[in-house]
């Protein structure tokens, strides 16, 4: 038998509260049975609300105990979300996965020797990366200038950084300019790698990664790493495989 539980949650005519109907989902994704009690005016949600000494909706009861919000009920069934400043690792698992993706369909449309998916990854992989540093250029410039040593003496490279690897990126893409897009991805690349080696592994400093933007809870470090080292290869298979 499935058992009940008991909601309460805003439904007015020009606010329908997206936790509210999140919380009745998750309950009846757990095999509840919902009774749905639905506020339907801003009066009848701030009486509900002090009569049970609450100061949010929706609030939920499973077995007669107020487990509560959309939050508390996440928690209960043990899948809590993060707390904000919490190490995540699911923005760059979700851009390479993309990336890899995008570079398979590229293959797949374009033709050629299977190995050229790896470069088109890495290129792609440049863009989106790029890309997420471009939503907020001020607060990755600030971040950066945490760990890189250019920017750390020249403060608008943290500027520049985003166009300059987003640009490259899509130059390899187009396999267009090798001359410029080459050396640009050799040039940040390598500046950024020694910046990273340097602060994580030889002055064990604890930084956030600003590789997916300055608002990132990545930790400095292999990730940042990995994308540098990956911006290296690119810049010499591209200049290599101009001049071949």
């Amino acid at each position: 038998m499935s058992r009940t539980a008991t909601l309460y949650r805003m439904v007015m005519p020009k606010h329908l509260c997206p936790f509210g109907r999140k919380s009745k989902w998750l309950l009846e994704r757990h095999g509840f049975e919902v009774e749905d009690h639905k506020l339907r005016t801003r009066e009848e949600t701030d009486a509900f609300m002090q009569e049970h000494g609450v100061d949010t909706t929706p609030q939920a009861w499973i077995d007669g105990e107020r487990i509560g919000g959309y939050d508390d009920l996440r928690a209960h069934f043990g899948n809590p979300l993060p707390e904000e400043g919490d190490t995540s690792y699911t923005p760059v698992i979700a851009i390479f996965a993309v990336a890899a993706l995008i570079a398979l369909a590229m293959s797949w449309l374009i033709g050629g020797p299977w190995w050229m998916v790896v470069p088109r990854f890495a290129a792609t992989a440049m863009v989106l990366l790029g890309l997420q540093k471009l939503q907020d250029v001020e607060s990755f410039s600030t971040m950066f200038l945490n760990y890189d040593l250019l920017a750390q003496k020249w403060v608008p490279y943290g500027y520049a950084y985003p166009f300059l690897e987003t640009g490259a990126g899509i130059l390899m893409i187009a396999s267009v300019l090798p001359f410029l897009s080459g050396p640009v991805a050799l040039f940040i690349g390598c500046i950024g790698a020694w910046s990273v080696f340097r602060a994580v592994y030889i002055e064990k400093r604890e930084l956030k990664c600003a590789c997916v933007g300055g608002n990132s809870n990545v930790p400095l470090g292999f990730v940042s790493l990995t994308e540098n080292l990956v911006m290296i290869g690119m810049g010499a298979f591209t200049l290599l495989r101009a001049v071949m």
